[in-house]
């Protein structure tokens, strides 16, 4: 069977936004641009933030790095709290709503959803899932499906076809329970990258994006977007 494909998602926060909106979420969050990785730009952004959505390139050295960090995480173990909502990526090109959902659904005690929200139902549904019947979920999610769909075209930049090989991809960077995790749907587990605060997070988080550039220093491709106290 051919896999499931939609159109990618734009990392900016009047898409993101206008999403959030249309599954049912009070607008007291709004995601924010992070206009750079230095403090005094850090500062901008309105706090508190509880999540990060990081856009990058998927590159050869990206997934050399990926396989490593796979193979010592598997063969090391790490502390993953088990409220930490996670969910797999099966459909082409979502990873931008998986992304969203990621940044929802582990900050859902802070959001205010609206009655006949279908993220908030979603959840509700999909909170005993394992990761991977989350994902199936998903395929057959009608309602952010549609949603998706029309986000995808509301971005600035033309959306390109259903077919065409995206190689960016989004990833999520939250607090639960005190510690910092990364949450992408084509890794096999959330990552645990340490201890963080409500109040340090968003500089934590910035950390963990510093370390994708890093590893691709001729890359420019990465934008960063902070899920704000509105």
């Amino acid at each position: 069977m051919e896999p499931h494909r939609w159109l990618p998602l734009e990392a900016n926060p009047d898409v993101t936004n206008q999403f959030l909106k249309q599954l049912g979420i009070h607008p007291d969050w709004q995601f924010v641009d992070v206009y750079g990785m230095e403090p005094e730009l850090l500062s901008m952004v309105p706090r508190p933030v509880c999540a990060v959505l990081l856009l990058f390139p998927i590159t050869e050295k990206y997934e050399t790095f990926r396989t490593e960090e796979e193979e010592r995480i598997k063969a090391k173990g790490q502390d993953v709290k088990s409220s930490v909502y996670f969910m797999k990526q099966t459909i082409n090109n979502a990873c931008g709503t998986i992304g969203l959902i990621h940044a929802i659904a582990n900050n859902r005690d802070k959001m205010n959803f609206e009655t006949n929200s279908s993220l908030k139902k979603f959840l509700e549904d999909s909170l005993s899932m394992t990761p991977e019947e989350r994902a199936k979920y998903l395929e057959t999610y009608e309602a952010i499906r549609v949603t998706h769909e029309s986000s995808a075209h509301e971005g600035q930049t033309e959306a390109p076809s259903i077919d065409e090989k995206v190689d960016l991809h989004f990833i999520a960077l939250v607090n639960v329970g005190g510690h910092l995790y990364e949450l992408d749907g084509r890794k096999p587990f959330p990552i645990n990258h340490g201890e963080t605060s409500d109040e340090s997070f968003l500089e934590d988080a910035i950390e963990v994006c510093k370390k994708f550039m890093e590893r691709d220093p001729e890359e420019l491709r990465f934008n960063a977007i902070a899920l704000s106290a509105a």
